[in-house]
This record gives C-alpha cells, sequence and structure tokens, in this order.
C-alpha cells in the first residue's frame, strides 16, 4: 500500500521538470545581471563582478563562459567587455520573454481551470428541522 507522506511519482517528475525550468531561469537572469553590470561599467574582471553582484566566484566564472560562447562579452587584460552582438541579445531576450509569458499564462488558466473543475463539492448543511427529526425516527 503506498504510503501517504511520500510523493506519487507522477508529482515527483513533474517537480523535477518544473525546478530544472527555474534553475535555467535563474541561470538567465545571472546572466543578464552579468551583462548588464558589463554594459555600465566594462570592462570588469570576476572579482569585481563577484563582489559587485554578491555572487559566487564560480557562478560568475560560468556565467561569463556562457556569455562569451554566446559572443556577447569578450575577454579583454583589463576583463570582459560587451561586443556588439549584445544588442542582438537584448532584443531576443524580449522576444523570448514574451514567448514565456504567454505560454506561463496559458499554463496559469489551464491550471486554475483543472481546480475549478475538480475543487471538492460544498457540502450544504442539513436543515436543523430535518435532523431534528431524523433524531427523533430513531
Amino acid at each position: 500500500m503506498p504510503n501517504p507522506e511520500e510523493p506519487v511519482q507522477d508529482e515527483v517528475e513533474g517537480t523535477i521538470l518544473v525546478d530544472r525550468i527555474l534553475a535555467e531561469l535563474e541561470l538567465l537572469a545571472r546572466n543578464v545581471d552579468i551583462l548588464e553590470r558589463l554594459s555600465d561599467n566594462h570592462p570588469m574582471g570576476i572579482i569585481r563582478l563577484s563582489e559587485a553582484l554578491k555572487l559566487p566566484i564560480h557562478k560568475v566564472r560560468y556565467s561569463l563562459h556562457l556569455l562569451e560562447r554566446q559572443g556577447v562579452i569578450e575577454p579583454s587584460a583589463e576583463g570582459a567587455v560587451v561586443t556588439e552582438k549584445s544588442k542582438e541579445f537584448w532584443r531576443d531576450l524580449d522576444r523570448s520573454l514574451d514567448q514565456m509569458n504567454s505560454i506561463i499564462q496559458h499554463l496559469k488558466d489551464r491550471a486554475a481551470g483543472f481546480r475549478a473543475k475538480n475543487a471538492p463539492m460544498a457540502v450544504a448543511p442539513v436543515p436543523r428541522a430535518v435532523a431534528a427529526g431524523s433524531r427523533r425516527e430513531r
């Protein structure tokens, strides 16, 4: 017999999927923070970025690596600098976030509809006269 304390397998897999998406969004947010900081105050090295954004050095290093692979930053002797390709990144990001917003709203609407459809029915209280009469019949 399944333990009611343990999540059902589908719930676990669903949670894992959502957790992965959230982790990717957090990474995207961190990359955006770093790119924004570099756009305002470039060039900056890993340590200065880490201190300015209050992030661990290893996370800053990883984000810089990803941004460099995308071609939106490049290394220099003084630290990372933003490239012209960053303008394309911001434009694409805006478009992608609009698409994500649309999908998220669609999912929220479906979830609300599902909850409403599957909400437990409210049990109407038994009128006192009926309840009192049923006791007398016993």
